[in-house]
């Protein structure tokens, strides 16, 4: 089974933070890996429209944000950064 989840927090997906989970905007399926490359091409390619900069790590997650989508965070009594993470999940990915 071939996944991708889209989760929207003040932190990059890769540091899948306890509760982490709760963060997750949509998980969509695949039963094989050529839809799952359509679809993770178009979704890639349309944040790449929409936001200005873009991080990846480990081939299976990447964070999207652009500079003026902050939100204020109380516990730091100040603005933390929205970031757009997409997770990628493969048969072979060590990702959970």
């Amino acid at each position: 089974m071939y996944k991708i989840i889209y989760m929207k927090a003040d932190y990059e997906p890769w540091w899948q933070f306890d509760g982490w989970e709760e963060h997750i905007v949509s998980v969509e399926q695949f039963a094989t890996e050529q839809q799952f490359q359509v679809a993770i091409n178009h979704l890639l390619a349309q944040f790449r429209k929409k936001y200005e900069f873009e991080a990846h790590k480990k081939e299976h997650f990447y964070a999207f944000w652009s500079e003026d989508e902050c939100e204020f965070c109380e516990a730091c009594d100040d603005d933390a950064q929205i970031y757009h993470g997409i997770i990628l999940l493969t048969p072979n990915a060590i990702a959970q």
